[in-house]
């Protein structure tokens, strides 16, 4: 898996942060603008403490994503407020194989993962065999696995992230996704650290709201993203 930060709001702290002192402040927007450094932190901490999650949604990011199954992807547009761009299997073309991704739980039986990869041939050879007969790609791709890579763009504003960090960095959450939005996490909290302070899953700054299906793990997790960098 690799995410690049591909491009985001220059100097999202500052914009948040101006958008936060708009809403309390007589002043005009040119006025706003001298105000920075530890001024800005503490506002931005002040209204995400109040629930004012709206001035977030001025800061975007866009993210290169490589790397990942189609089964991941399937889950990651369920984010509706976010923008994507995904390879396409129609107007790309896999007749040299198709790299794909195994899951852990596969990987740790010997026997099923070898099973798992010769599998995964027989697939490709397939598809080969049927673009050899002149079926279209777009046609032949119906024989590719939820396990095969795929390669994506994909914009979010900083409020969307913290809603997406809150629900896929859990440890209920799936282990593809998961690894997914923590490495995002890592990388956006070093452009924009005041946006994404506390981000992460509820229990690092409440209870579980899984109740009776919670991981147990509240600690082990408060730990892992306290050390995330």
């Amino acid at each position: 898996m690799q995410v690049t930060v591909l491009a985001h709001t220059a100097e999202p702290v500052k914009v948040v942060a101006m958008a936060a002192r708009l809403c309390y402040s007589p002043l005009d927007i040119g006025s706003l603008r001298g105000a920075g450094g530890a001024e800005d932190r503490q506002l931005i901490e002040k209204v995400l403490a109040l629930g004012h999650e709206s001035v977030l949604e001025h800061a975007s990011f866009t993210l290169g994503i490589e790397g990942v199954s189609r089964a991941l992807s399937h889950q990651l547009v369920r984010h509706r407020l976010a923008s994507f761009s995904q390879q396409s299997q129609r107007y790309v073309s896999f007749d040299e194989g198709f790299s794909f991704q195994v899951p852990p739980s596969i990987q740790g039986d010997e026997t099923l993962c070898q099973e798992y990869g010769e599998l995964m041939e027989t697939l490709a050879s397939f598809y080969r065999r049927l673009r050899e007969q002149g079926i279209p790609a777009e046609d032949a791709r119906f024989v590719l696995p939820n396990a095969a890579d795929t390669r994506l763009v994909m914009t979010m504003n900083a409020r969307e992230l913290r809603h997406f960090f809150r629900l896929r960095c859990c440890r209920r959450a799936q282990w593809e996704i998961r690894q997914l939005a923590t490495e995002i996490l890592r990388q956006v909290k070093k452009i924009a650290l005041p946006l994404f302070q506390q981000a992460g899953p509820p229990c690092l700054t409440g209870p579980c709201p899984e109740g009776t299906m919670s991981c147990g793990e509240a600690k082990a997790v408060r730990q892992q993203f306290g050390e995330l960098e």
